[in-house]
C-alpha cells in the first residue's frame, strides 16, 4: 500500500498513491463516519485547474487526488522522481471500493448522470456484486444548483443510510459539486468521471495496451469524436508544454493560495 504525500503537477497536487491506498482511504473514513473527498484527475482536470486557479484550489483542497490518466503518473514520476508504477484509474478504483463496501456490508450512494445509466449500473453491480447494498440513486439535474440545494442533496445522503457516496458528473463538474457537498454529510465523496457509464455497459472500455502506453483518449476521442475532440486535441499538447515548463524550471506552476469559499451555485 502506498500512501506518500502529494506532489505538484502543474499547480494541482496529485497523491502519491496506490490502488490499496487509495481504497483505503475511503473505507477508513466509512467506518469512522467521516468526511473526505477523493477525486481521479486525468489531464483534462489538472489542465482545468492550469485554467481556472479557483478551481485549482479546490482540487488542492481534497484529501485525496490520485493519477487517473497515465500523463499524470508519468508527471509524478518525472518531476519528483516517485517511481509509481500504475496509475489509480478512477472507473478501476470505484470497483475496488464497491468491493471492499460490499465485503464491509457498508451501503453506497450513487450521484450523477442519467436515469436509464444508473439503473443499467444498478443491475450490472448487482450481478458483479451480489451483496452489494445501495442505498439510493439519484441522477443529475444537469443544471446549477439553487440556493440550499447542496444541504437538501446531503439530507437525502444522510438519510439513506449509506455510508459512501459515489458522483458521476464529469470533470470539472463534480469537482465543484463534491467541494460543496463535503462539509455537509459524515462520509467519503468520490468523484469517478465515466466510472458509471463503462460500468453501466455504455461505453466499452479501452484495450489494456492502449491504456498501459497513455492513449486512452484515442479511443474515447473515437467513441465521441463531437463532445471530446477540444479536450484531447488542445489540451494535451498544452499539458505537454507545461510540463516541460515545469521540468525545466522556466514556470514555478505555484499551487493557488488563499481560502476559496465555495461557490454559491455549482453543478447538480
Amino acid at each position: 500500500m502506498i500512501r506518500a504525500g502529494k506532489r505538484n503537477v502543474l499547480g494541482v497536487l496529485v497523491d502519491i498513491t496506490d490502488y490499496e491506498g487509495a481504497t483505503d482511504a475511503v473505507l477508513t473514513a466509512a467506518r469512522e463516519h467521516r468526511h473526505l473527498a477523493l477525486t481521479a484527475l486525468a489531464v483534462h482536470g489538472v489542465m482545468s485547474g492550469v485554467h481556472d486557479p479557483s478551481y485549482a484550489a479546490r482540487l488542492n483542497s481534497f484529501d485525496v487526488v490520485t493519477p487517473d490518466g497515465q500523463p499524470v503518473r508519468w508527471a509524478l514520476n518525472l518531476l519528483h522522481g516517485v517511481g509509481l508504477r500504475d496509475r489509480v484509474y478512477g472507473p478501476d478504483l470505484t470497483l475496488s471500493v464497491l468491493r471492499r463496501c460490499a465485503a464491509e456490508g457498508l451501503p453506497v450512494y450513487l450521484y450523477g448522470s442519467t436515469p436509464s445509466t444508473l439503473d443499467s449500473l444498478r443491475r450490472r453491480l448487482g450481478h458483479l456484486m451480489p451483496e452489494l447494498r445501495v442505498a439510493g440513486a439519484e441522477p443529475s439535474k444537469f443544471r446549477q444548483s439553487h440556493p440550499g440545494e447542496a444541504t437538501e442533496i446531503a439530507s437525502r445522503i444522510e438519510a439513506s443510510g449509506a455510508r459512501v457516496v459515489l458522483v458521476g458528473l464529469g470533470c470539472p463538474r463534480q469537482e465543484v459539486f463534491a467541494h460543496a457537498l463535503r462539509p455537509l454529510v459524515d462520509m467519503p465523496v468520490l468523484e469517478v468521471g465515466a466510472a458509471f457509464d463503462y460500468h453501466a455497459g455504455l461505453l466499452a472500455p479501452p484495450p489494456p495496451w492502449l491504456q498501459r502506453v497513455g492513449l486512452e483518449w484515442c479511443w474515447r476521442l473515437g467513441h465521441e469524436p463531437a463532445r471530446l475532440w477540444r479536450r484531447y486535441l488542445l489540451l494535451n499538447p498544452a499539458y505537454l508544454t507545461r510540463l516541460w515548463a515545469q521540468l525545466v524550471h522556466l514556470w514555478r506552476a505555484t499551487p493557488p493560495s488563499g481560502t476559496w469559499d465555495r461557490p454559491t451555485t455549482h453543478p447538480v
